[in-house]
């Protein structure tokens, strides 16, 4: 991993396409991005950075009165090689707070304010755009330190419900709601909740995402996983996955039948695909509920495994 560096300065504007200003610290909220600033919002671009190296070499230029945020950048580092980042990467800055690299680099299609006021415009070419995973309050000369996520002390995870009324906005959305309350309270980081009709096509193009581009660690789908004709999460699913564990699905069965003989009507699988697990849970939120809690127990094993811990997965003895 590249050495850490520190925050040199932090900015934020109140409109889009213009120069950001300096201010003291500013508060990042989880999914959404730096209160107050034009940026902030459910896209994958939620802050930016850029290196004061990067403007030093505009300053070279000809440029000596370039201030912190003239080229739009939330985040000014110093001594971090942004250059050195790839999408998905983590980022820890201060104590609390965890962005995850969403894009390096953008496409200006036209030449905007901060293009004009400076002659030059260094982001499309060095800035890194980022996820806010964990907030937190961030303050010029904290630490900015890369993650490497097999040493990380939390999960990534996101939550996928599949429904064809909530996707359309005719029911709330309670069952991903409940999931993210019980994997918050048990130390996982949600990324992302999704919501998607009842369609092979979307509900495969959402995990694909998640674990190829999120790269989380753990996927729950909530839906769709029984014997109507337009449940199709588990042949998503299978789609996604590489190799089946079976044994999280037979639990859960178990757990369910001891409750109501339509259990066995379950076509829930789990299953990995590269280092992410997959996991397909009932649709009503006290189904879900109580089938994240029979495996809930088997995660940070399970995960870790996945991580490449060495670990024996016996229990030890007392």
């Amino acid at each position: 991993m590249p050495p850490a560096g520190r925050v040199k300065a932090v900015c934020v504007s109140d409109r889009k396409h213009e120069q950001k200003r300096e201010v003291p610290s500013a508060r990042l909220l989880p999914r959404w991005g730096i209160e107050g600033d034009a940026h902030a919002g459910f896209a994958h671009r939620q802050v930016s950075l850029l290196a004061e190296e990067s403007v030093d070499e505009m300053r070279k230029k000809g440029l000596d009165d370039l201030k912190p945020g003239d080229f739009g950048e939330n985040i000014l580092t110093e001594g971090l090689d942004l250059s050195s980042l790839r999408v998905g990467d983590l980022l820890r800055v201060g104590s609390q707070v965890i962005l995850q690299v969403s894009q390096v680099g953008k496409e200006c299609v036209d030449r905007c304010a901060i293009y004009y006021a400076a002659g030059d415009c260094v982001m499309p070419r060095e800035g890194v755009f980022a996820r806010v995973l964990r907030g937190g309050e961030v303050f010029p000369g904290d630490v900015i330190q890369p993650l490497d996520r097999r040493e990380s002390d939390f999960f990534l995870a996101a939550i996928l419900t599949v429904s064809d009324r909530s996707s359309r906005g005719e029911r709330e959305d309670l069952s991903g709601k409940v999931l993210e309350e019980v994997l918050e309270s048990s130390g996982f980081i949600v990324a992302e909740r999704e919501v998607v009709p009842d369609d092979l096509e979307a509900v495969t193009e959402a995990l694909l995402r998640f674990v190829d581009e999120l790269k989380v660690d753990l996927v729950l789908t909530t839906g769709g996983t029984g014997m109507s004709p337009r449940d199709i999460t588990p042949e998503a699913t299978l789609k996604v996955i590489q190799k089946q564990v079976p044994g999280m699905a037979e639990a859960m069965r178990a757990f369910s039948l001891k409750k109501t003989p339509h259990a066995m009507l379950s076509r829930a699988i789990c299953g990995i695909r590269g280092n992410t697990l997959i996991v397909n849970l009932p649709g009503s939120p006290t189904g879900a509920r109580e089938n994240l809690g029979v495996i809930l127990p088997a995660l940070p094993h399970g995960l870790s495994k996945l991580r490449g811990d060495p670990s024996e997965c016996a229990t030890p003895p007392s």
